[in-house]
């Protein structure tokens, strides 16, 4: 699976229209616990693309992102803050 292809579905060009509640909090975008070795692959391409991505937009100062972190308590947001 490309990253490209999974950041697509999430990625909002319009944030007008958006509203939290109408998606799926529990959405895995497919993965199941036995894919865990295509999980981390996932998450290691994505970890890169978004330092890519940060970049471009410090050098920019003009542009944000909002990234919205949801889970149970003890699930590792904090850190991954």
């Amino acid at each position: 699976m490309k990253i490209e292809k999974v950041l697509k579905r999430y990625r909002l060009e319009d944030g007008k229209h958006f509203r939290l509640k109408d998606h799926d909090p529990g959405d895995t975008h497919g993965l199941k616990s036995g894919n865990k070795s295509e999980a981390q692959e996932l998450l290691s391409k994505g970890v890169q693309e978004l330092a890519r991505l940060q970049d471009i937009l410090a050098a920019q100062d003009r542009w944000a992102v909002l990234l919205i972190l949801q889970a149970m308590d003890a699930a590792g947001k904090d850190g991954t803050i």
